[in-house]
């Protein structure tokens, strides 16, 4: 495939990056709000101005690729209320979820203001929303962060994802939004934002450990593959992001005393008619997920809905975070062999030190300011 070249400044991640967290302050250190760019808006420009390609031009060079993608999945649009047929059957008699599987998803993991009163949109509307995202997609910013995913076949549209009908991952709250978080979860995920320590970057940022949870919430491009191998006594769960393994035994053993934490959890599983129910406590203390830290308790169900279908469920409580439990429900499509790949991790390997060097700099620059 002929190369398309995407200028990536990496104080464009910077600036995005340290945005998000721009409310969040702990006394003595420097503000995530300080680390932003304050030219970061002209650094894209130049960025867009010398790239040899225009997201038009790349649209264009893959346009009959996207046709056919698009062509593929809105023939299998997912529909909640559709009749689901038995699970198939391994030898040994448990419903079969193994193969590869894929935890990706257009579908925001929050319901869009504009939405409120709608759970459901019409097939019509799903096969709209989905195509509007995929145009997008393809349409490659020439000033996107590090590399053009759809050179690589990365993106969200060259996956056989598939039009919702849902509009937000979550399904309870009703509304489909994140119930508010306590005063507790609001300090902690404040003090999990990322700064100018290597330290406050995510073990995921750090090539230590992989991007999908538990619980599984789709990252922002194609970066979900998974593998489940199953037993009569165990369900394996292999991650291709940076290789985690979640090892779930089905013989009603007892939980870890409390002072065993692992960082993915300690997890029992269960089967309930075609649906293998998992649940998993015992989070590690120090774990960064969206404010939550060892209180969380997750359950999860895996159903397998057609051949190539997994319907993933998961709900979370953690009182100490959240005023409420909240449930997310969504399809992972099956991919075909070979599945995993190696997971080298290479870029953040070397992109993490260009990073720090610039939010270090940011902060110094912002404690010189502060001096009289």
């Amino acid at each position: 495939m002929r190369a398309l070249i995407a200028v990536a400044p990496s104080i464009a991640f910077l600036a995005a990056a340290a945005a998000a967290n721009a409310g969040a302050q702990v006394p003595g250190e420097t503000p995530p709000s300080a680390l932003v760019n304050p030219r970061s808006e002209e650094a894209l420009e130049a960025a867009r101005e010398a790239s040899p390609r225009t997201g038009e031009e790349t649209f264009a060079y893959f346009s009959d690729e996207v046709d056919e993608a698009l062509e593929r999945a809105i023939a299998r649009v997912w529909d909640p209320a559709r009749t689901r047929a038995p699970s198939p059957r391994t030898a040994w008699g448990d419903p079969d979820i193994s193969g590869y599987w894929l935890n990706a998803a257009y579908t925001p993991l929050e319901r869009p203001d504009r939405l409120a009163d709608q759970p459901l949109y019409t097939i019509e509307e799903a096969i709209e929303e989905f195509q509007r995202r995929v145009l997008t997609d393809a349409s490659v910013d020439p000033a996107t962060v590090h590399y053009d995913w759809t050179e690589f076949g990365m993106d969200m549209w060259q996956s056989p994802v598939r039009p919702n009908r849902r509009t937000s991952l979550i399904v309870d709250p009703p509304d489909g939004k994140l119930p508010p978080m306590t005063t507790e979860g609001r300090a902690r995920l404040e003090s999990q934002a990322r700064r100018d320590t290597l330290e406050s970057r995510s073990l995921y940022e750090r090539c230590i450990t992989g991007n999908q949870g538990p619980p599984g919430i789709p990252f922002t491009q194609q970066t979900g593959e998974g593998q489940i191998i199953q037993t009569p006594d165990y369900v394996v769960i292999i991650i291709q992001s940076n290789s985690d393994v979640r090892i779930v035994p089905l013989d009603e053993r007892p939980e870890l005393p409390d002072n065993i934490r692992p960082w993915l959890g300690d997890a029992r599983g269960r089967w309930e008619g075609d649906t293998l129910v998992v649940e998993t406590t015992h989070f590690h203390e120090e774990r960064k997920w969206r404010g939550a830290a060892g209180n969380m308790q997750l359950l999860e169900r895996f159903t397998r809905i057609d051949d190539d279908t997994l319907l993933y469920e998961a709900t979370i409580t953690d009182p100490t975070t959240w005023e409420a439990p909240w449930t997310i429900e969504y399809p992972w499509p099956k991919m075909e062999p070979p599945g995993l790949f190696e997971f080298a991790c290479h870029e953040q390997n070397y992109g993490i030190i260009n990073v720090m060097r610039g939010v270090q700099t940011r902060a110094a620059e912002f404690e010189a300011g502060l001096e009289p």
